[in-house]
């Protein structure tokens, strides 16, 4: 028996025969020397591109839904980004191949994602180069891997998103890889199909090949080449274990989230898109404690109207209905590199223009967003929040400029109800100030991946950095410590919209220190559910 490690992203045992996926050898493309030719390639690649992620994206949608789906909507949206397309003709202009052009292009794309300081958004950064990589296999006429029938244990050196959407789900028993993350599509996939998981595997695709069985624990991040008898008991009791507490959080749906003392705590869902709205609901989720409304600004040609902005947050409302959908405003700016809002490269974006800050110097951006989300107030229980907020007079200008939007709309007959209107704590200034902000803000909603970054001075993206990277250092601890304090003297609710929402080890130390809503994932909602109904706190 040979055994080692990797970080597990699903908890859960799988023991079973594994397959290597190993990905088709790529062939080195030369340009034909004519650019139009060239060009002619890569408009043929884009179109066969199109045709291929449309019945991906279908597919996606009917076997694992929406939120999944959304994957290859990125990149279905990326083939007609200009800034994309204009880098990939310069490049043919320049001598390169229509192939290369278009890998290379892509690489540059997503490094600018990679290097963004949200969790979220750098995970895009596999979805172009897999959109790429998928034009370059188009033009050289790449064929895929072939997998064996029956079920798997699936090892790799890491999935691309259109791979692990296209994967025969039903058949695969584990994921193990050598690279990825607990943010990258193999995570999130296996979360959602609830598949034992392994990234940063240590495992050699040699050790895989000569074993006759593996077996992969996603408790203990631990894997097992040819387990012995004694290691089999114990894992098979363990995946019956596992089997039977899934079966027992069912008895928890419907019920409400409240503490053997008497606490009641919102478990709410971070969601990207108005479709996403569907599967909280499916999850039992209280409400919406986090909308990122970036994805109706990134993959255009232009700003997003602001009928285009009601309607998406309308269908949200309608969907959660008396619920609480908890809007963020846009959270963009120069590190987004989005063409049409024309921000100059900024040194380190993570410190610049971004959040509220773009917003209240570029009013012409954030007034349609505001008068779209009080448009569609009167459909749902909407709240919004203001992210990247420092100060105490940043906070006042967003208020007040809401107070003119919507004097603007009574003026014009359109109706809206009052939006309780919050602060995203994620900067180490708001969190200090706190008791002032309280004062000003109906609630609070911590980014606990920001503000650990910011407080710790980490860049949370710098794998090197990561024994650094700490979500349970004292500072932040005392910081979250203080803002619920602050809250709850003040008399507004404080919640988490961080990765930490659904930590189980630190759910009861929120509900301690005086949060009331917890923000996470759907899929995390049951298990979160019974673990506060247990608290004694």
């Amino acid at each position: 028996m040979k055994k080692g490690v990797g970080l597990p992203v699903f908890s859960g045992v799988a023991i079973g025969p594994a397959v290597v996926y190993r990905k088709a050898q790529r062939t080195l493309p030369v340009s034909s020397g004519d650019p139009a030719v060239e060009k002619a390639k890569f408009e043929s690649a884009l179109e066969v591109a199109r045709q291929q992620l449309t019945e991906l994206f279908e597919k996606a949608k009917v076997e694992i839904g929406e939120e999944q789906a959304a994957i290859v909507e990125v990149q279905l949206l990326m083939l007609e980004d200009l800034d994309y397309l204009d880098g990939v003709n310069l490049a043919i202009e320049g001598g390169a191949s229509a192939a290369m052009a278009a890998l290379d292009t892509g690489e540059d794309f997503a490094q600018v994602f990679a290097a963004m300081d949200d969790a979220y958004m750098n995970a895009r950064s596999a979805d172009i180069r897999d959109m790429s990589r998928r034009i370059y296999d188009i033009i050289c006429g790449n064929t895929g891997f072939q997998l064996p029938e029956g079920s798997f244990l699936l090892v790799a050196e890491d999935l691309a998103p259109s791979e692990t959407i296209q994967l025969p789900r039903e058949r695969i028993l584990a994921f193990v890889t050598r690279q990825g993350s607990s943010s990258s599509h193999t995570a999130i996939l296996a979360r959602t199909l609830n598949i034992p998981s392994l990234v940063q595997s240590d495992i050699t695709f040699e050790e895989v090949e000569a074993c006759t069985v593996l077996a992969v624990d996603g408790t203990t991040g631990t894997w097992y080449a040819d387990p012995d008898e004694e290691t089999l008991a114990m894992l098979r009791e363990k995946q019956e274990k596992a089997a039977a507490a899934r079966n027992a959080l069912e008895a928890y749906r419907g019920k409400e989230s409240v503490t053997r003392s008497g606490k009641k705590v919102l478990l709410v869902a971070n969601i990207g898109c108005p479709e996403d709205a569907v599967d909280a609901l499916k999850a039992d989720a209280e409400g919406v404690g986090l909308m990122r409304s970036e994805f109706l600004y990134l993959g255009r040609k232009n700003l997003p109207t602001e009928d285009e902005l009601y309607d998406a947050y309308r269908q949200v409302a309608e969907t959660m209905g008396h619920r609480p959908v908890v809007i963020r405003t846009l959270d963009i700016g120069a590190d987004k590199q989005v063409s049409y809002l024309g921000l100059e490269a900024e040194e380190n974006p993570a410190l610049g223009l971004r959040g509220l800050r773009i917003c209240l110097t570029q009013e012409e951006i954030f007034r349609p967003q505001l008068r779209a989300i009080y448009r569609a107030s009167v459909h749902g229980n909407l709240h919004m929040m203001f992210p990247m907020v420092a100060s105490v007079w940043e906070l006042k200008a967003a208020k007040a400029l809401c107070a003119r939007v919507r004097q603007e709309l009574e003026e014009e007959g359109i109706p809206f109800k009052e939006v309780p209107i919050g602060v995203m704590i994620e900067t180490p200034a708001a969190a200090v100030l706190a008791g002032d902000l309280a004062k000003e803000a109906a609630f609070f909603s911590v980014g606990t991946n920001d503000l650990t970054q910011y407080t710790l001075a980490v860049d949370r993206q710098n794998a090197k950095l990561s024994e650094f990277y700490d979500p349970y250092h004292p500072a932040l601890l005392a910081l979250l410590a203080h803002i619920a304090k602050a809250a709850n003297d003040n008399g507004i609710w404080a919640g988490i919209c961080g990765e930490l929402g659904a930590d189980p080890k630190m759910q009861e130390k929120f509900i301690e220190m005086g949060f009331t809503e917890l923000s996470m994932a759907a899929g995390r909602i049951l298990e979160s559910r019974k673990l506060v109904c247990q608290s004694e706190v």
